[in-house]
């Protein structure tokens, strides 16, 4: 890590975590900054569209590309019409790979007549959740928490479906890669050394969840609903593919803040 970057994250954990009132704990943290360890999982929490995200049982930290298609999702929810927020109706909504469950988190806070179903096959990460909820003030009744590989364990039809599931390449992980495209692309290796690799990477092209995902919610998706999917940017027109094989009606794809492909919403 480069020392002016360290020194920005050395502040900002003794003024968020610290107070600005330094510890024998505080100068422990910095070794671990020292060390490479992300500064989410150092200081225990993070922001994501105003929740906050508690990261003690360690889930993939938040990315800002995940929080500003995010954000637009919720702006299209609040003004859909005639099958949105703003038409008063319960909105039924699935969180599927859900993490710490940020995204569903975000839903239920900025949309109130929103239920969401968080779903994840990590045992940590529903422990991950339901602390989360709990730390937004979440009313109980408002979600319900479901252990899942993928659909196994999901039941109903849902207006809108959220899917942030591993999709990298497993080739990104290697540390002997030697093709420019490879290197290019590498994963960081804080990434690899600390968050969970299962919640990053889909099999051989990345495409392991992403396909799983997406030949089967449309089973679960009202007739009117709408399904929001992160991905990696060369998996467009894979995904093209697969949606159009799978018989959904549409698929729009959108560029992040970096001017990426980042997101799909499928009808």
């Amino acid at each position: 890590m480069a020392k002016k970057n360290l020194e920005k994250e050395i502040g900002w954990l003794l003024k968020e975590k610290y107070n600005n009132k330094p510890t024998k704990q505080f100068y422990s943290d910095v070794k671990r900054l020292e060390k490479g360890e992300p500064l989410d999982y150092v200081i225990g929490f993070t922001e994501f569209l105003g929740c906050k995200i508690d990261l003690s049982k360690r889930p993939l930290i938040p990315r800002p590309e995940t929080e500003f298609w995010v954000e637009k999702a919720i702006e299209e929810m609040k003004n859909r019409k005639p099958f949105g927020a703003a038409q008063g109706k319960i909105l039924h909504i699935l969180d599927m790979f859900a993490g710490s469950g940020c995204i569903g988190i975000a839903i239920l806070k900025h949309i109130k007549n929103s239920q969401v179903v968080f779903s994840d096959i990590n045992k940590d990460n529903l422990k991950q959740i339901e602390i989360n909820c709990k730390l937004n003030s979440i009313n109980e009744k408002r979600y319900k928490i479901i252990e899942s590989d993928v659909f196994k364990n999901i039941k109903g039809d849902y207006d809108y479906i959220f899917a942030n599931p591993p999709y990298i390449a497993d080739y990104r992980r290697s540390p002997s890669a030697s093709l420019r495209a490879i290197l290019r692309n590498r994963i960081q290796k804080s990434v690899l050394k600390y968050e969970p690799k299962q919640a990053l990477f889909g099999g051989k092209d990345g495409f392991l969840y992403l396909r799983q995902f997406l030949k089967k919610a449309k089973n679960y998706l009202n007739k009117q609903g709408t399904i929001y999917m992160e991905f990696d940017s060369p998996q467009k027109k894979g995904i093209e593919k697969i949606t159009k094989e799978s018989g959904y009606q549409s698929c729009e794809f959108y560029k992040d803040q970096y001017g990426k492909w980042r997101y799909v919403m499928i009808k």
